[in-house]
């Protein structure tokens, strides 16, 4: 079975445009700047304006247009900030960008039981400041400021996934507009239920595809007592690799631990002028009492030096360890300011941890003979590492190579026992993977997708291949 999608006809879009002009005043725009806006994403992958964006201010308004859009068929792309990295917000099939941006209220924070709602609007640097005072924190950190709703919607991640989890681990419930406009609750606050099926997680991960995500309640953890962080530079990739490898087998409680190569970290000493050896190097951070933390320090500077490794300096201030980490999540910006003029394809597979140093030097190797500019960098700790490709523009041979080199990572990932994409999502650029890593599985997938969704109108395009649909733009 195969979910098939074809765009609203002329008149019908134009019919759904009115009537939610009608509901939403100047809250909706057919501005072709800001279509163009909400049709770009992060990636490499070319982009597809809507036809219209409506900016919802409450889960009456995503209701609302929900239902108008139904009414006439017309596609539905949810729009938190626009930071997706595989096409997720793009319009292949034209249809209304429903942009949640401006529901951005944290609607409760309940420190006793160490929980928060937020509208989905919400980012993770606003949450952690709107909280800051209560002593918790959400750990949750893709590079970008996401929105919650977005972050929750694609499973994001981060560099704390290794000891906090990703958004699976972390939404304990929603509130979702379904294909339909009904609003329905998934989850409670209780950390633990047997009662019916979990749609919590049906909806995490769904990209958009199956509802549109309202409310989001999301664990919060206590700010440790002592956080420190640490960088390591080591002679080979194979050594800082096998350090990862032997932290987490030996059950250190790291916090964070980033790869970032020789290519990377050079590239970063340019654009945050950090002044680090250009040498394959780990990004540290350990969280606990301040003998622990000690502890895992010293533990983990003994493994890195049996590995090659030196220059291990570790600092508990917290201005340097933000400097740290904000350079780290700048890479992709470091990546695009070392070549000026030329886009990127962020691109990212994750392994089983026993598996991580075979896929990750033959991955480079790979970068190496196809002679593309490509930065390894990673939340290694639980086993996920990222390309991040320097793309030649109007270069069909470069992009060729740097195609090939995507396929054998994925191919190689997957023969290891791990996924196409441990953070990034589907979106429409890993599509064609899904067979390979999911097989029969798929056609569950599409059952569930065609069930709550029967007329494809909820983000259509994404996840799963369209056979025979048109395409607007």
């Amino acid at each position: 079975m195969s979910v098939h999608a074809t765009p609203a006809s002329p008149a019908f879009l134009a019919d759904a445009i009115a009537a939610l002009g009608n509901l939403l005043g100047n809250r909706l725009s057919t501005g072709q700047a800001i279509r163009d806006q909400h049709g770009t994403d992060i990636s490499h992958l070319p982009p597809a304006a809507p036809d219209a964006v409506a900016f919802a201010q409450s889960t009456q308004d995503v209701a609302e247009i929900v239902k108008i859009c139904a009414r006439y068929g017309v596609p539905i792309i949810p729009f938190g900030t626009g930071t997706s990295l595989e096409g997720h917000i793009t319009a292949p099939l034209g249809g209304v960008s429903l942009d949640v941006s401006q529901m951005n209220q944290v609607l409760a924070v309940n420190t006793a039981d160490l929980d928060a709602a937020v509208q989905p609007g919400v980012t993770r640097k606003t949450l952690n400041t709107y909280i800051r005072d209560t002593g918790l924190f959400f750990p949750i950190d893709p590079g970008a400021d996401a929105s919650l709703g977005g972050m929750a919607a694609t499973r994001a991640s981060g560099t704390n996934a290794v000891r906090y989890g990703t958004m699976r681990e972390n939404v304990l419930a929603l509130e979702v507009v379904t294909a339909t406009g009904s609003v329905i609750r998934t989850g409670g606050r209780a950390r633990k239920s047997a009662a019916g099926y979990d749609l919590t997680r049906l909806f995490v991960g769904s990209e958009g595809t199956l509802g549109v995500i309202t409310e989001v309640t999301l664990r919060l953890y206590g700010i440790p007592e002592k956080m420190a962080a640490a960088v390591c530079s080591f002679d080979s990739l194979k050594g800082a690799v096998d350090t990862v490898i032997a932290t987490i087998q030996a059950g250190i409680p790291i916090a964070r631990i980033e790869l970032l190569d020789d290519v990377q970290i050079g590239m970063l000493n340019t654009y945050a002028k950090l002044g680090y050896p250009a040498k394959d190097t780990l990004f540290m951070e350990f969280h606990g009492t301040e003998a622990g933390v000690k502890e895992q320090a010293e533990m983990v500077q003994a493994i890195a030096m049996d590995n090659g490794g030196g220059n291990f300096a570790w600092t508990s201030q917290a201005e340097e360890r933000s400097r740290l980490w904000q350079a780290r999540h700048d890479a992709v910006w470091a990546n695009m300011q070392a070549r000026p003029g030329w886009g990127i394809w962020p691109t990212d597979v994750c392994v089983p941890i026993s598996r991580l140093a075979e896929v990750v030097l033959a991955t480079k190797q790979d970068v190496v003979e196809a002679g593309i500019i490509a930065p390894v960098v990673g939340h290694v700790g639980d086993g996920n590492f990222h390309l991040t490709v320097l793309m030649k523009p109007d270069d069909p041979a470069y992009l060729a190579k740097v195609e090939a080199v995507n396929d054998k990572m994925v191919t190689r990932a997957l023969a290891a026992g791990g996924t196409c994409t441990g953070e990034h999502g589907i979106g429409v650029g890993k599509m064609k993977y899904m067979a390979a890593e999911h097989g029969e599985s798929v056609a569950a997938m599409e059952a569930i997708k065609k069930a709550l969704d029967p007329q494809n109108i909820m983000n259509p395009g994404k996840i799963f291949a369209v056979p025979g649909a048109a395409v607007r733009h």
